[in-house]
């Protein structure tokens, strides 16, 4: 491992005596290798046509339905594998190094479709595009937490997010705008936005972001991993593992709402009209709400942040199944959205927080790439579901999720607790 920075008040469980957390104090008081990563997320999420026209873009080129509904698959198994590999690799290079490899190498991958000779050769950069973009991911949720103070992680993590949110709420308006003068002008777009991010980090970065210095419980869990590397040490932490399936089977019900809920209103006879609106109350929520919600949760245990976060899914999916009328939807709905703006800055944010500094890439990464896996398959078995058992899929996906929240608190600690218990153990062992 590289030379460690000691800079242990970056990672200090003790905030100081009545903190302003709030948000502007939190964005005002970051160093700015931290406005630049909220900055560069947010020029990623703006220029991420390639997910949303793919399909497009290969039909009009001649390919079938089918041979487009493939590419866009095997872009979801690119982002899955690319959590993963970004994990690791932020661990060992860091996320400087981590994220000029992901923004330069999507650039040039990103064109190349442009010029693939055939369709095999069209799903191979299709692959290594969505898979070399996604190891920013982790690198960049490393790097916020390495720049941050420990009690205004989950903050940071939700003004993050809602970079990510409008970043991905005006892309298809941007993409729309670029698709009229041509593919090309799209494409070469979008790289243009990945090397735009790649400057702001050759500039505004570290080489190394500061880390703490290895504590002796760290020194102690490294000594004695029974010879675990990787990602085998990540899973060796049980409630860790406990808490992946539960962020699995969340987003696995999560997602139902871009699949299996058109579906039902318009089996159900309702005009779409309300499938958009319940869509966009969702949007309009998250993003102007988000922040608010965040700097009262973030005081709260983490476990009922979790209880709140995880279950209100439950609840929110429980309604639709209720009766197949508009004001059913758009409650349920509301409900879920709920559940996101608690709990989704805390549940990102944990991973960073859960583990040991020298696994934080690959806690990260594997967090990332299980909500990935779960996002890919959930509108697959959500419709299967739907069309066996009808209307009863919503309190399937209930009970799923019900099984989630039960997971997740177990799966869930206090980070700063478990810590001071593991300092006191290795304390009395000597």
């Amino acid at each position: 491992m590289t030379a460690v920075i000691e800079n242990e008040s970056n990672l200090s469980s003790t905030p100081p005596d009545k903190p302003d957390d709030g948000v502007f104090a939190t964005l005002r008081e970051s160093p700015r290798a931290v406005k630049a990563l909220l900055f560069g997320g947010f020029i990623s999420r703006l220029a991420a046509f390639i997910q949303i026209y793919l399909v497009l873009f290969l039909t009009d080129r001649g390919f079938s339905a089918t041979q487009a509904g493939l590419a866009l698959g095997v872009y979801g198994a690119g982002a899955v594998v690319g959590s993963l590999a970004g994990g690791s690799l932020s661990d060992r290079l860091g996320a400087r190094a981590v994220t000029l490899i992901s923004m330069g190498g999507s650039a040039l991958l990103i064109v190349s479709i442009l010029y693939a000779p055939s369709y095999a050769m069209i799903l191979a950069a299709v692959f290594m595009v969505s898979t070399v973009g996604q190891f920013y991911r982790p690198a960049a949720q490393t790097m916020l937490t390495e720049l941050t103070p420990r009690h205004r992680v989950v903050m940071i993590t939700a003004m993050y997010r809602l970079g990510l949110n409008l970043g991905m709420t005006a892309a298809p308006l941007i993409g729309a705008a670029l698709l009229a003068v041509s593919y090309n002008a799209l494409f070469w777009g979008e790289a243009a936005a990945a090397l735009i991010f790649g400057g702001i980090v050759m500039f505004a970065l570290p080489k190394r972001g500061p880390r703490v210095k290895a504590t002796p419980v760290e020194k102690e869990a490294a000594s004695s991993s029974e010879g675990r590397t990787g990602y085998l040490a990540v899973l060796a932490d049980w409630r860790y593992s406990v808490y992946l399936v539960a962020m699995l089977l969340t987003s696995i019900v999560y997602c139902q709402y871009t699949a299996t809920l058109p579906l039902d209103i318009s089996a159900a006879g309702i005009s779409l009209w309300w499938y958009g609106a319940a869509v966009s109350l969702n949007g309009l929520i998250v993003i102007t709400c988000e922040l608010a919600m965040t700097k009262v949760v973030q005081k709260w245990p983490i476990r009922l942040t979790a209880l709140l976060g995880l279950g209100l899914v439950s609840v929110g999916y429980a309604i639709y199944a209720i009766s197949p009328l508009p004001i059913w939807f758009m409650l349920g709905t509301l409900v879920w959205t709920l559940s996101e703006i608690i709990g989704g800055p805390t549940t990102f944010a944990y991973p960073a927080l859960a583990g040991p500094e020298r696994l934080r890439g690959r806690y990260i990464g594997a967090m990332q790439s299980v909500f990935g896996l779960g996002t890919a398959i959930g509108p697959v078995i959500g419709t299967l579901v739907w069309f066996q058992v009808g209307r009863s899929v919503w309190l399937w996906a209930a009970l799923v999720s019900a099984i989630a929240t039960v997971a997740g608190l177990i799966g869930m600690r206090d980070p700063n607790k478990t810590d001071e218990s593991r300092t006191t153990a290795t304390a009395s062992a000597t």
